[in-house]
């Protein structure tokens, strides 16, 4: 039995829905990682002299090959769909990879719901179907252009050929395929995948055939073809995933964006995506029969294995959340009187996260490219000259944009040469502002048409401004919870005399 037609029609409708009701920006990967890299690999200009030097822009992963180009070729390849068919305008470029996301998260819902009918019965594949569109952070996450999504969305698929015992699903070539996918993504897909694979190695009767002719030939044409991949856009042969290996855990230079203490993910991390699941996830740990203790010891060992690497983020783990989402609908399932009452529950008080971290929270970098959009329509282009200042990645950029701007932003990369007293231009910017316009613009050719920065910076640079005849023209609202260098509203000023030759 296979997940009935009207239920991927349902899933489809709702992931398409929740495309649309997610406007808000979550992390700078979201574009920097995916779609900036994808619009560079198919928009490159023809003769650099017509096009900024940036036009299409790759961080320092890119350039210390750390990320492969496997997944953004997948987005590459719908904008030159899009530009061989013409239609290569800013919106269709912006909501067409969110629009595919959507459609494989919709497909992932479904999986998920015929592994727990084989599993179990339609009932429990039912709850387990209701937890997941119930869950706000899959809301959130699940149409995004995220290294992470994608991950997790593979983690689904592979689990649905994963062979548990009672289930006639298994297949191991196609969810060890799916795996090594997953990996040659995000190298880190290998963590909830350990205590899974070798589950399976243990209890298969065949391993010497398993190793030959599953785990080696799977091995080696993923491999294979990550290295092709990246060796037509490197230009040399390049292992990206050892690099990301080293990178993140050998060097451990992810502490460079932030760390966090050991037991975050326990205490912070996991109860905060879960939300009101929380204890049903716990409920159906208990509940659950032996055979699915291998679900909850991925779960586990993932958070255990992250939470020994300093640099801690919500999403990193959200490849476990399908695993927790099998626990929470075995719970209902098993809910004597309060079903109903726990079901209206999990809906309502996921509602007001989902819409509002979808709608409202940190809204306003992704608005504010809008107004730089509408600077491509106007005859002053070539003159226009925007520079964000603000934390470096705070916004997308030409994937948003899509037309040779001139603009800039503030530059962040790790220290990556050792150098004891490096600082990076952001920082170097944020310990004393005017006085680093002042320096960097001290001659007025080469000032800014457009100043794009937080309200919170304001105050400080306002001599600047006044100075150089900047004038306010927009407030875009960002979000209600400013923190540090990020403030609540987001302003755009232009400079008067630019614009009026």
């Amino acid at each position: 039995a296979t997940a009935p037609s009207p239920l991927l029609a349902l899933a489809l409708t709702l992931r398409t829905l929740n495309c649309f009701l997610v406007q808000t920006s979550f992390v700078p990967d979201e574009y920097w990682q995916s779609l900036e890299v994808a619009h560079r690999m198919v928009f490159k200009y023809p003769s650099p002299a017509a096009a900024p030097a940036n036009y299409g822009y790759l961080t320092w992963e890119w350039t210390s090959s750390l990320r492969g180009y496997s997944y953004p070729l997948i987005f590459a390849s719908m904008y030159k769909a899009l530009q061989l068919l013409a239609k290569d305008n800013v919106q269709l470029l912006i909501w067409v990879p969110r629009l595919a996301q959507a459609a494989l998260a919709a497909l992932a819902d479904v999986k998920l719901y015929s592994l727990v009918q084989h599993l179990e019965n339609s009932e429990t594949a039912k709850f387990v179907f209701f937890c997941q569109l119930c869950s706000w952070f899959t809301w959130y996450s699940c149409t995004r252009t995220l290294t992470n999504t994608m991950e997790t969305i593979l983690t689904i698929f592979a689990l649905s050929y994963y062979p548990i015992k009672g289930s006639k699903m298994g297949n191991s070539c196609k969810y060890l395929a799916l795996v090594a996918l997953a990996i040659a993504i995000r190298p880190t897909a290998v963590i909830p995948w350990m205590p899974l694979v070798f589950s399976h190695f243990l209890q298969e009767e065949r391993k010497v055939d398993l190793i030959l002719y599953n785990c080696i030939p799977v091995g080696l044409v993923t491999v294979g073809t990550s290295l092709i991949i990246d060796r037509v856009f490197f230009g040399e042969w390049v292992l990206v995933q050892l690099n990301f290996l080293k990178f993140n855990v050998l060097q451990n230079l992810g502490t460079f964006y932030g760390s966090h203490p050991w037991h975050w993910y326990f205490t912070q991390g996991l109860p905060v995506i879960l939300g009101t699941h929380l204890p049903f996830f716990i409920h159906g740990c208990v509940l659950a029969p032996r055979r699915y203790r291998i679900f909850l010891l991925a779960v586990i060992w993932t958070v255990v294995v992250y939470s020994t690497l300093s640099h801690k983020e919500f999403r990193f783990i959200y490849p476990v959340l399908p695993f927790c989402m099998i626990f929470c609908g075995y719970s209902l399932k098993h809910l004597k009187a309060w079903k109903k009452s726990a079901a209206s529950f999990l809906l309502l008080s996921n509602l007001l996260p989902a819409l509002y971290t979808g709608l409202v929270h940190q809204r306003g970098t992704l608005d504010v490219m809008s107004h730089i959009q509408q600077l491509c329509n106007n005859s002053h282009q070539s003159q226009a000259f925007v520079f964000i200042l603000m934390p470096c990645h705070s916004t997308p950029f030409y994937s948003h944009v899509h037309c040779p701007l001139k603009m800039r932003f503030l530059q962040c990369p790790p220290n990556l040469t050792g150098n004891e007293s490096y600082i990076d231009e952001a920082d170097v910017f944020y310990s004393n502002p005017l006085g680093w316009l002042n320096k960097e613009f001290y001659n007025d050719t080469l000032l800014p048409s457009h100043l794009i920065l937080f309200n919170v910076l304001e105050q400080e640079i306002s001599p600047f401004l006044a100075i150089r005849g900047y004038e306010k023209t927009a407030t875009v609202f960002h979000t209600h919870v400013p923190q540090g260098r990020v403030g609540s509203h987001i302003y755009i000023y232009r400079r008067k005399t630019e614009m009026n030759h």
